[in-house]
């Protein structure tokens, strides 16, 4: 039995036909650049779409992409959706069990070029999370860079995050939680406060006062995550700080002492004078 993405993709042909975009089942294939034949497989049920091939659908015909791996949405792009059409990758065990996707510090630099490209998404390492396999959907983890969202993540922690579809950004974003933004340049990661009914716009927001917090357009962002875990190598040297502490403590009742005995011998020294 082919997959469910399949018998989406077929049922996305059919309408095609139907409307009329498409006179044949041969023309549709030759517009994708894919042999009728296996086409003709793949519309008998005997084998399933790839990778290449719903891409090209997505490109040629304007496919949603959100509809092909969820069902969700309309079963086409419509000219204002197009930015929403993020091709989202996913890999699984054999078991048809989601995997998480790792986005290093290394990576996080071609990622927003080479987010819709399957052979790099094939590059990057994946681990299971046993507890995290509830309903949270997708899951992808990056790495965090720089000191911007200190103390709450130092540099190197890692956060693992779900995806949020395009579709319900303007109702299901949540002010001043954690997200990964991935732009059309970057992969940050931030609290975010919305402006989205007015201006269609995100303020990224940093935990470290240093730094300023700064707009951006919706039109210009292509993934959100957001961030319900966070695995960190750093330990803290509570311990450490603590017996630092106590021995200034220390320090300075040995040094008020010293004070004290030597203000008790000037004293005593001024009472000698004055009686002689």
């Amino acid at each position: 039995m082919n997959s469910i993405v399949t018998q989406r993709f077929i049922q996305c042909h059919h309408q095609l036909k139907q409307d009329n975009r498409v006179r044949s089942s041969r023309q549709f294939a030759i517009a994708l650049e894919y042999l009728p034949q296996s086409l003709s497989e793949i519309l008998k049920g005997r084998r399933d779409v790839t990778i290449d091939l719903l891409r090209r659908a997505v490109e040629v015909y304007q496919v949603n992409p959100l509809f092909l791996y969820t069902g969700e949405g309309d079963m086409f792009l419509r000219p204002k959706e197009e930015q929403e059409g993020s091709f989202l990758t996913v890999a699984q065990h054999a078991q048809n069990e989601d995997l998480i996707l790792h986005v290093s510090i290394h990576h996080q630099y071609e990622y927003p070029r080479e987010i819709n490209t399957p052979e790099f998404i094939s590059k990057l390492p994946v681990y299971s999370f046993p507890e995290l396999r509830s309903n949270l959907g997708t899951q992808r983890s990056f790495e965090m860079i720089g000191d911007s969202m200190q103390p709450t993540f130092n540099e190197g922690d890692k956060v693992i995050a779900n995806f949020v579809k395009p579709t319900v950004w303007t109702q299901n974003l949540k002010n001043n939680h954690v997200y990964v933004i991935v732009s059309d340049n970057a992969v940050v990661i931030k609290r975010i406060l919305k402006g989205l009914q007015v201006d269609k716009q995100l303020l990224l927001v940093s935990d470290n006062s240093f730094y300023e917090s700064y707009p951006l357009h919706l039109n210009d962002v292509k993934e959100i995550w957001q961030v319900h875990t966070r695995i960190s190598s750093f330990l803290p040297a509570y311990q450490h700080h603590q017996f630092s502490v106590q021995e200034e403590i220390k320090s300075l009742k040995e040094m008020i002492g010293e004070q004290h005995q030597m203000i008790q011998r000037l004293q005593s020294m001024i009472e000698k004078l004055i009686k002689s």
